[in-house]
């Protein structure tokens, strides 16, 4: 019989780790004072383009997609 004592409590809460992890990331990031906040928060920014492909080859990519992890 297994103890739920050797749970994680991100998993007993019922969070993945990516999850809890993104929480405490965010967590420190607004607690941050001037100017090291806006330069932390400028890191989050995730750029990226989509682009479908037909017959073996990408056609052109639309404009860049901008993301913000929370």
């Amino acid at each position: 019989m297994a103890s739920n004592a050797a749970v994680p409590f991100w998993r007993a809460a019922g969070m993945t780790y990516i999850t809890y992890s993104n929480l405490c990331a965010n967590l420190v990031r607004q607690c941050l004072k001037e100017p090291h906040r806006s330069e932390a928060l400028n890191r989050e920014k995730v750029h990226f383009s989509i682009s479908k492909w037909a017959k073996g080859k990408p056609e052109k990519p639309k404009s860049p997609v901008l993301h913000y992890y929370s």
